[in-house]
């Protein structure tokens, strides 16, 4: 994982190890765990980790013994991580919009991961818009899996950074919604109940959150 220091606003506030969350909003007596139909991998763009508003960490916080998380890299990906997604016991998807997926990619596009023999692997590209981009495009070991991508009924309500559109999720909110439409309606309710106090509790330290908008 990265190991660099998080500079950004908010870097100094001290946190608690446990949620995340400045230790005066400590959520971890609230944080919930479920057992989801599938696992998660998320492939982390640079200092992404770092960042308190990352929302890949709730996942992890859910389902911690089915989820992964590794650094991506272009040219030098983690053994670990070559070794998961060739794992017999999974079959690897890659998350990302359809929408965006060229012709000349020549990649399956799934719009349900019923018909897959093995337990599905979400491989979620955690990082901005432009980041996620760069890693669908620049990774050439997640060439040979298919896409399936989410259709959300609703619009973000990821408030804690600026995303380029109103209609971009973030990477908790992509794992809701794809759990939803795969059926695994529990899963999909204990990560959204995590979400909601995760966003709420930290938005709560925002000086503009009681203001009108």
């Amino acid at each position: 994982m990265s190991t660099r220091p998080f500079q950004a606003r908010g870097g100094s506030i001290v946190r608690c190890e446990g949620c995340g969350l400045p230790e005066v909003y400590c959520a971890c007596e609230l944080m919930p765990h479920g057992l989801p139909a599938s696992d998660f991998c998320l492939l982390m763009y640079d200092t992404e980790p770092m960042k308190p508003s990352n929302t890949g960490r709730l996942i992890a916080d859910v389902f911690p013994e089915h989820t992964h998380a590794f650094l991506w890299s272009r040219t030098n990906p983690d053994e670990t991580l070559l070794k998961l997604l060739n794992d017999p016991a999974y079959s690897p998807v890659i998350v990302f919009p359809e929408s965006y997926v060229r012709d000349e990619d020549v990649r399956t596009v799934l719009s349900s991961t019923s018909s897959l023999a093995k337990r599905p692997l979400y491989v979620l590209l955690d990082g901005t818009w432009t980041e996620a981009r760069k890693m669908f495009r620049k990774s050439p070991y997640l060439d040979k899996f298919p896409v399936i991508s989410v259709q959300p009924e609703t619009l973000s309500a990821y408030r804690l950074r600026v995303a380029a559109h109103d209609n971009h999720l973030c990477t908790a909110e992509v794992a809701t919604c794809l759990l939803q439409q795969q059926g695994d309606l529990v899963a999909s309710e204990t990560l959204q109940q995590w979400f909601m106090i995760f966003r709420e509790r930290y938005l709560k330290m925002k000086p503009h959150h009681n203001k009108p908008e």
